[in-house]
């Protein structure tokens, strides 16, 4: 797998520095939308995470000619319903930034109590051919629980109010305290990407 090239369709630029930990030492070269000479920009109007991934896997495979990962996650609250769900990066409106979604969440979250306040960070990835065939497909979460105050300044998006249920104890960690390893090893995408790579071989050939 030395040198396999492998386009990834997203233009966030955390989001991409997570893949490339994970991808890079398995022998990948990560190549971006940003190196195409027109612009990637999909539509994220698919009900779940598994379509909005095959899109963005699909766009950019076409666009680039060669196999693309697309990558859609978010985070499922259980007491608003699953909400922000595929809305998590937009939730809110144009309007918001990480940190406003982040504050806007934790408004409608007041007063909910801590027994109730489960949610889980889901991940779905699609890897497809230049012909826009589907290669491989695969998706996990991270079940955890959320604070009621931000802490932490690693990790984007929601990260400073999420507690993996995997770490257990207190005080209470969110991924934005814990150092990459440990993210990688408990997050939605790191288990995704851990199945994903194990079946890279088989699809795009050694």
């Amino acid at each position: 797998m030395a040198g396999r090239e492998l386009w990834i369709a997203t233009n966030n630029a955390k989001k991409l520095a997570e893949l490339r930990r994970l991808l890079e030492p398995l022998g990948f070269v990560l190549r971006t939308p940003a190196e195409l000479d027109r612009p990637f920009a999909p539509v994220e109007d698919q009900p779940d995470f598994a379509g909005n991934a095959r899109r963005k896997a699909e766009l950019l495979a076409r666009l680039a000619g060669g196999p693309a990962l697309g990558d859609d996650s978010g985070l499922c609250v259980d007491a608003l319903d699953g909400r922000p769900g595929v809305l998590s990066a937009r939730y809110g409106g144009p309007g918001l930034d990480d940190r406003g979604r982040l504050l806007r969440l934790l408004d409608e979250l007041a007063g909910v109590p801590a027994d109730r306040r489960t949610a889980r960070f889901v991940c779905s990835l699609c890897v497809c051919a230049a012909d826009g065939r589907v290669l491989a497909a695969v998706e996990a979460d991270c079940p955890g629980t959320l604070l009621t105050a931000p802490s932490g300044a690693g990790g984007f998006g929601y990260d400073p109010i999420f507690v993996p249920a995997a770490l257990g104890g207190e005080p209470a960690q969110s991924f934005a305290t814990l150092d990459q390893a440990t993210k990688d090893r408990l997050s939605h995408r790191g288990k995704a990407l851990r199945e994903l790579a194990a079946r890279l071989p088989a699809v795009l050939g050694r």
